[in-house]
């Protein structure tokens, strides 16, 4: 239930608190003061105005009572002063989205950097209010907290790049983050999946949770009650699909190591792939612990991508109950989100590679490195990749997996951001997914993006800015700031990368690690036609 609280002033009149509603195909309440819940639920407010004549609002917000939106309103603005609360609010968005600063590239290009910046610093935001009162995960009662507690965990996309970008540029607000998520847990038993100002909505797959927290603490942040975070992994990864709100199909997902196809669009395919990521992630963090049981079950389940692997097309097939694949079959079927047996908005060519933790067992399943890049590459060269899509967002980094053909991730990364990121109407390729579309701008946009959640490294791209400046907190990382440099033969267009060099060490490969890059005082990206 969210509460609101208005207030309305005409320059130099007193205050008055308007509440008018007009007929229409809604039932309408007038003079209603009393609480309502429910969806489609509103209010709007008309004015008697002159020509030109200037109505100013103030409105509070809370999820708990309307006397704490009095007082929110009251605390956070207690004058009228619009052209204040702007300069303020500017203020304190300039502050963020200066810790990193980028120079070089084009107006344009500046523009998408800092929008996409802007998104993703959009949610998770802040639910409680100003004297700590926020309502607990899934019940009616209302809880106290000393820190911020946050709201709007969109975490199927999120998982991939937004809370790396938080864990590198605002660890601060991370742990914070993930604080909320484990304390959701204790409230109300389940981590969250796609948690919705204190209400699970279950929407899309997987248990993508564990993913954010052990990517969290694989880096290096680990304030939190681990062991009430791998308690609650434990749980969803195996409790009873009929008793798992995470992971309902589990049962068949632990026997059979796939999720078969049930019903005609159940997702079984989808489910199944975002099972082995949180699975994999689990398998890390619980060898890190000394979990070596834990570790070789979930390593093991992590592999079960394999089962769905047709040679016949080339592509993942949904599976039977009989364990037969699903015949007839289109791969392309549900290119345009229209309904599709076994995966969830998108085909078989969007899921085929979805398996960041091992892209060298899909290598080998697929016959070889000539094979596997062959394939992946006529994924952009049928029109198959989708960028909009998060399980094919990390396609195009694959390619440096392969000695030789780093230069392939280097050029599509640039065309994709060329053609789909603009700085116009409808400058973003699709959904924002809470700030996840603009992160795959970002990460990429400065020349390294996180294409597995859990492995605390990043694939080297080609920078866009001739130099960033990334501001660390120094009271989580020890180098402050971190400065990254392209260095171009002169008269030549050159976007491909010749060498990395980490304060005066030439890297090796086409990768850097967390601690490489947070440890960076300097980052030279010497360049090629």
């Amino acid at each position: 239930m969210k509460s609101g609280y208005w207030k309305f002033q005409r320059p130099g009149e007193k205050w008055e608190d308007e509440w008018n509603q007009d007929a229409g195909k809604y039932k309408i309440y007038t003079k209603y003061e009393k609480e309502i819940a429910g969806d489609n639920i509103g209010a709007y407010f008309t004015f008697d105005c002159e020509k030109g004549e200037t109505i100013e609002v103030q409105m509070g917000v809370s999820f708990v009572s309307i006397e704490n939106a009095r007082l929110n309103l009251n605390t956070e603005q207690s004058k009228w002063d619009f052209d204040a609360i702007r300069t303020e609010a500017r203020n304190k968005w300039n502050k963020d989205l200066s810790r990193i600063l980028v120079e070089g590239g084009t107006n344009d290009q500046k523009v998408v950097f800092y929008t996409g910046l802007y998104h993703m610093l959009i949610h998770p935001n802040i639910l409680q209010d100003v004297n700590g009162d926020y309502p607990a995960m899934e019940s009616g009662q209302i809880k106290n907290t000393k820190e911020n507690r946050y709201t709007v965990y969109s975490l199927w996309d999120t998982y991939r790049n937004l809370h790396q970008m938080m864990t590198l540029v605002f660890p601060d607000r991370q742990l914070q983050m993930v604080h909320t998520m484990i304390n959701m847990y204790k409230e109300w038993g389940w981590m969250p999946k796609w948690e919705l100002y204190g209400r699970e909505s279950l929407t899309m797959e997987g248990d993508p949770a564990i993913p954010v927290i052990v990517d969290t603490w694989m880096k290096g942040l680990r304030d939190f009650d681990l062991d009430a975070a791998y308690q609650a992994f434990y749980k969803s990864a195996t409790t009873p699909g009929y008793r798992n709100v995470l992971r309902p199909d589990n049962d068949d997902y632990m026997t059979l190591g796939y999720v078969p196809l049930t019903e005609k669009f159940d997702n079984s395919v989808s489910h199944a792939l975002e099972y082995y990521i949180a699975d994999w992630n689990l398998s890390q963090l619980a060898k890190a612990l000394g979990k070596d049981a834990d570790a070789r079950l979930f390593y093991q389940r992590s592999l079960g991508y394999k089962h769905y692997y047709s040679k016949e097309y080339g592509t993942f097939r949904p599976i039977l109950p009989d364990g037969t694949f699903l015949t007839p079959f289109d791969p392309l079927q549900g290119a345009n989100f229209e309904p599709n047996p076994g995966f969830h908005e998108g085909n078989a060519w969007n899921y085929t590679f979805a398996v960041p933790h091992d892209i060298p067992g899909l290598i080998k399943l697929m016959g070889g490195e000539k094979k596997f890049v062959n394939k992946l590459q006529s994924v952009f060269d049928n029109g198959y990749f989708d960028v909009t899509n998060e399980p094919d967002m990390n396609y195009p980094h694959y390619f440096s997996k392969i000695k030789g053909e780093e230069w392939r991730t280097q050029k599509l990364v640039r065309e994709i951001l060329d053609n789909h990121f603009k700085n116009e109407p409808g400058g973003l390729p699709g959904n924002e997914d809470t700030g996840t579309m603009s992160g795959w701008a970002v990460f990429n946009m400065m020349g390294f993006y996180p294409e597995c959640p859990g492995k605390p490294d990043y694939t080297l791209t080609t920078p866009v800015f001739d130099k960033i400046t990334i501001n660390l907190d120094s009271k989580f990382y020890k180098s402050d700031p971190i400065v990254i440099k392209t260095i171009k033969p002169q008269d030549a267009k050159a976007n491909y990368i010749k060498e990395v060099i980490v304060d005066g060490q030439k890297l090796s490969g086409y990768r850097i690690t967390h601690e490489q890059l947070v440890g960076a005082k300097e980052i030279n990206y010497i360049l090629k036609p």
